[in-house]
């Protein structure tokens, strides 16, 4: 089994500014904990905070007829919740729902924008990773429509297991359905191939992966785009934190 990197101690989008700017920062924002499937966003809701997680994640889930049915990206160390607010959009675009515990640094709506105003390398940092968010949404929107289940599956079970820092958690074959937008059935075949190849071992709710070379190589090419990307778009920190939650055997 796999050995996981320990997870950062703080945001990787934070960890990217001067010191100057990231303390002036951190003075403004409070730790908090995310509690395992807390909503912390509804759809065109005022965004009252932004997170940047330190551990756990968040998914954003789009709505179809007003309800929440399908997984659109996952938030963790990488990222912030509460994006709009850099295009002057107070607004959630998503149902937003805490899928790993953690850790986050929460800032007051108001303060984020004081704050953006303050910081040119703010600024800087989180329009680049606008960019990213809108070629991942791109990106999962492609894979939803042509990738077969199993491959998805392997995708999703890779992207958490980076933002989990761990080679277990916890979750079952019906909320997989529910994130995927698939069948449960589809579900249940797609984790049992993946386990029969070796992969993953999966028990009552319980995932461990078990080879995460091998989940990579079953997973669809947009695992490794969106990683790529996420990299070659904000630079040395981007670069780094692509490899951050790379296994060794």
């Amino acid at each position: 089994m796999s050995a996981p990197v320990p997870a950062p101690i703080i945001n990787r989008l934070l960890a990217a500014l001067p010191d100057e700017d990231r303390e002036r920062f951190l003075t403004h924002a409070d730790t908090v904990t995310l509690v395992f499937s807390a909503i912390l966003a509804e759809p065109d809701e005022l965004v009252r905070h932004v997170y940047f997680p330190t551990g756990g994640f968040i998914s954003m889930i789009t709505s179809i007829d007003g309800r929440p049915r399908l997984e659109v990206g996952l938030i963790g160390d990488e990222g912030m919740l509460g994006a709009s607010l850099i295009l002057g959009i107070d607004q959630s675009p998503t149902h937003a729902l805490v899928q790993g515990a953690g850790t986050a640094l929460r800032m007051d709506a108001a303060e984020f924008r004081r704050q953006l105003e303050l910081s040119t390398a703010l600024r800087r940092v989180l329009m680049r990773y606008l960019h990213v968010m809108i070629q991942q949404l791109a990106q999962t929107a492609a894979c939803n429509r042509f990738h077969v289940v199993e491959a998805r599956l392997a995708r999703w079970l890779l992207m958490t297991q980076d933002r989990a820092y761990s080679d277990t958690f916890d979750i079952t074959h019906e909320f997989l359905a529910y994130m995927l937008g698939v069948r449960r059935v589809g579900i249940t075949s797609s984790a049992s191939a993946l386990q029969k190849r070796q992969l993953i071992r999966y028990r009552r709710g319980h995932i461990t992966i078990l080879d995460r070379r091998g989940l990579e190589e079953a997973a669809c090419g947009c695992y490794s785009a969106d990683r790529q990307m996420y990299a070659r778009t904000m630079g040395p920190q981007g670069a780094q934190g692509a490899v951050l939650s790379t296994m060794c055997d």
